[in-house]
């Protein structure tokens, strides 16, 4: 039986591990966990899986981060939203615990520091994303596997096509409407401006020790693909399956084996097409920036996403047009000098000066 500590149990991945905690109650069983507020959902978790170990972030954050690195546990599964899911991983890391990693910051904000440790630690980090799940099974659960490309899929969110005085009028309730996915609503703003896939492709980067040359993107608008690997001898493996995260977050904790869950299957008893659209670059400036953010690597990247979760905040309040998000975080690294990454104190430096910038920005912006 496999011993999990979950971080961010309330939220929509988390609630997805507990979903496969009670389809499998022989398989797994969650050990300790944490949520960031209280709430009657986490009151009932609690009671339901009985872990040994519990804590609520936002009244201790100390007892939080003990659940990161509780002995008993066989692997921590990071499911906290935003940079705050960084601390943890770092926790969790230098307690030798393989990291079951759905936290798109830790990877994003801290880059090769992240891997440098993980290295250091003997410590697996095990993708969680559908894109990087994927990756990861075409290259049959290997991640120092060879290729010759790594193929990441985007629907292309719900704007694809529109025009830029088409965005300026977008509303947050339609940039929360994406056309083939159920998420959190940062990661789905972050979709419809394909900043989230700029994330990705900066973890693929991490993950897979894949240069930036070999990392492309293409929109599969039905999301039915969630990427593809090319080979040395031409072949490309993909991995299909509907538009479901009930899949990748069970497989974190089964693989190499694949296990029962509720996710639809495709069915080929009817007609099913499958279109692949090149991506225009032009279309989604900040998949452009984090790319460059990537590729600068050091310092940035953590200022790149720190930005955009203040910018992103601003939309949903109806604080800031939809384009503005794209305003706010290019005005934050125009103003950001690069530097070497070297520490997570660092880090906490870059996000809290980062974060100031945009919300000043946005302050003269709304007035």
């Amino acid at each position: 039986m496999k011993k999990i500590a979950l971080l961010g149990s309330t939220g929509s991945i988390g609630v997805q591990v507990l979903n496969a905690v009670r389809r499998h109650p022989n398989s797994f069983k969650i050990v300790a966990m944490s949520a960031y507020g209280e709430s009657k959902a986490f009151i009932q978790q609690v009671k339901e899986f009985k872990p040994e170990l519990y804590a609520i972030a936002s009244k201790n954050k100390e007892a939080a981060l003990e659940v990161a690195c509780y002995a008993g546990a066989d692997i921590v599964f990071n499911a906290v939203s935003g940079f705050a899911g960084l601390e943890y991983s770092v926790k969790a890391i230098k307690a030798g615990k393989n990291l079951a990693l759905a936290n798109k910051e830790t990877l994003v904000c801290g880059g090769d520091f992240i891997t440098r440790l993980a290295k250091a630690h003997g410590v697996e980090i095990i993708p969680v994303d559908s894109e990087h799940s994927a990756i990861w099974q075409c290259l049959n659960f290997e991640r120092e596997a060879s290729f010759k490309k790594l193929i990441l899929t985007a629907s292309g969110g719900p704007f694809r096509g529109y025009t830029q005085e088409q965005l300026e009028k977008v509303t947050p309730q339609q940039a929360l409407n994406h056309p083939t996915w159920r998420m959190g609503k940062k990661i789905t703003v972050d979709s419809a401006t394909l900043l989230n896939k700029g994330y990705e492709v900066i973890e693929a980067h991490e993950l897979y020790g894949a240069p930036y040359s070999k990392i492309e993107t293409v929109i599969q608008p039905t999301s039915v693909v969630h990427s593809l690997v090319e080979f040395a001898d031409g072949a490309v493996m993909a991995q299909m399956g509907s538009p479901d995260m009930q899949v990748p977050v069970q497989l974190a904790l089964t693989y190499p084996k694949h296990m029962s869950t509720a996710a639809q299957p495709l069915s080929f008893k009817k007609a099913l097409t499958v279109e692949f659209i090149p991506l225009v670059r032009k279309q989604y400036p900040l998949y452009d920036l984090a790319l460059n953010c990537g590729k600068e690597g050091g310092t940035l990247p953590c200022a790149l996403n720190a930005a955009d979760e203040v910018a992103v905040k601003a939309f949903l309040d109806e604080k800031i047009k939809f384009t503005d998000i794209y305003r706010a975080v290019e005005h934050v690294l125009s103003t950001t000098e690069r530097d070497e990454l070297v520490s997570y104190k660092q880090l906490e430096e870059v996000d809290r000066t980062a974060r100031w910038k945009a919300q000043k920005f946005i302050y003269k912006l709304s007035k």
